[in-house]
């Protein structure tokens, strides 16, 4: 069966199951409207526990919309503010609509040579497709498992060696690494990596710390993939007593792959922190040239990135990848939060759906046009980047909440609530909420970056209504847990009382 086919038949399958669940869905009778009473009492609740906590000088947002689309309590609803990760909800739902949920990537290993005696004379090339998933998430945490299909796959075709450059190309997205709006302090971290067409691991290494030793030594570091020598760890990280606190400290060289670590660690201690690397698609070359020598193949060449357009109609294919389907993959941006995926999969958005150069312009225009078109009026929403990590993306609870409610009537709406984090359970949410009344209610989206934190989505209350909400906060100075608290009194409120 061809690629084509199985995407077709993934495609028509998961198209079948998605409307038969929205059908049974919007067959439901609508609710009658709750009392104005019991809303106006819950809205001076909410006026009051925001004003008697300590954010009550932040700016707070909020908007509450019923099953049957009316916003039936609104706090400044539709005041433009900074949403974080609140974003990735427009921008996920655009781009499940846009490439369906079936949709899959195919990286391509191709050979430009022949095959002379189980030895291939000539090089080979990486097809970079955009996908963000080529590392251990969907592979039993195992970040080689597609490299190992590689190299399968080039033993099964009867090559036990190759005598040629190793090739990375990286064409489909253009060569600018970052969105507009991102902070330079954090770039050295896995929460803000460069973006390219060939990717591995989410451009990133893993680092594990060991303080082992004794106060004032340094400790033992590793790394993941291999020890590899693509990056230079500089280590001036020591060891102090049991009783002093951790200091984190790291920092890439902008540019570079010289990383400094500068931590300071209590004796026994062992942290982990994954650390973004420059020039993904190299880094990519890189180690699968290294992972070709730890399965014992031989390989005589070097290692070269390109970003040329190929017609690879005239190359040779030799093996292949397929990722999981769009909408498991999808999961990664509203439950688990991740910038990587959310960057990645704009770009994607941009190439396949308009056969150009994937950018991130093009892409956020796509969805900026698409949200439009789905009635979402253009001056409550504005993107720099797609991730949200840009303090410059902005909307207002009205439009989120009127966008939520649109989506529950979606024919994918099963996939795109199923992806939203949850009290408890793997993603945002883990470790919130946890002694909640509605935690088994509550499906949601949360965000954050300096002096804002949001949340987003669905809940049902304990009489059995359903409600799209918004809760936006900016500008707050206390600690992040101290909004926390409010936005889940919001809800318990909400969940008790309506």
């Amino acid at each position: 069966m061809t690629h084509f086919m199985i995407r077709f038949f993934v495609q028509f399958a998961l198209s079948i199951l998605s409307v038969g669940m929205v059908y049974a869905q919007v067959a439901q009778p609508a609710l009658a409207p709750i009392d104005d009473t019991a809303v106006d009492d819950v809205k001076w609740q909410i006026t009051e526990a925001i004003n008697q906590s300590v954010t009550s000088n932040a700016v707070w947002a909020f908007s509450l919309r019923d099953q049957n689309g009316s916003e039936v309590i609104s706090l400044d609803s539709k005041k433009l503010m900074r949403m974080a990760s609140n974003s990735k909800l427009y921008v996920s739902a655009a781009i499940l609509d846009i490439l369906g949920p079936g949709f899959q990537f195919e990286t391509v290993l191709y050979g430009d040579g022949e095959l002379r005696d189980s030895i291939w004379v000539g090089d080979i090339h990486f097809a970079g497709s955009g996908d963000p998933s080529i590392d251990g998430e969907h592979y039993n945490d195992n970040p080689l498992f597609v490299f190992d299909r590689f190299v399968t796959q080039l033993a099964g075709a009867g090559i036990r060696e190759i005598r040629g450059d190793i090739y990375g190309n990286e064409s489909l997205f253009d060569d600018i690494r970052y969105p507009r709006g991102w902070e330079w302090d954090d770039l050295s971290y896995y929460y803000a990596p460069e973006i390219s067409a060939l990717s591995f691991n989410r451009n990133c290494v893993d680092l594990t710390v060991r303080a082992q030793g004794r106060p004032g030594e340094r400790p033992e570091i590793s790394w993941f993939p291999y020890d590899t020598d693509y990056v230079n760890f500089v280590n001036e990280q020591y060891i102090t007593p049991a009783n002093v606190r951790f200091n984190e400290s790291y920092a890439r060289i902008l540019g570079t792959n010289t990383i400094l670590l500068r931590s300071t660690l209590p004796v026994g201690m062992i942290e982990t922190e994954s650390l973004s690397i420059a020039e993904p698609a190299n880094f990519f070359v890189h180690t699968f040239a290294k992972h070709l020598s730890e399965r014992g193949k031989t390989w005589q060449g070097e290692i070269s990135v390109d970003a040329k357009s190929r017609n690879w109609d005239e190359y040779q294919p030799l093996a292949s990848h397929i990722s999981e389907p769009l909408y498991v993959l999808l999961r990664r941006l509203n439950a688990e939060s991740d910038n990587f995926y959310t960057e990645m999969l704009v770009k994607a958005l941009a190439a396949y759906s308009l056969d150009i150069t994937g950018t991130t312009e093009s892409g956020l225009k796509l969805i900026e046009e698409w949200l439009v078109n789905k009635g979402i009026a253009e001056e409550m929403i504005n993107f720099r980047d797609a991730s949200g990590m840009a303090s410059a993306n902005l909307s207002t609870p009205y439009a989120i909440t009127q966008f939520l409610h649109l989506m529950n009537q979606h024919h994918y709406s099963v996939y795109y609530a199923s992806g939203f984090a949850q009290p408890g359970q793997a993603g945002t949410l883990s470790n919130r909420m946890l002694q909640s009344v509605f935690k088994e209610k509550l499906k949601a989206k949360t965000g954050f970056i300096s002096g804002v934190r949001t949340l987003s989505g669905y809940i049902e209350t304990e009489a059995g209504n359903s409600y799209s909400f918004s809760i936006l906060t900016n500008n707050f100075t206390s600690r992040v847990r101290t909004v926390d608290i409010v936005q889940e009194r919001i809800l318990e409120l909400i969940y008790n009382r309506l």
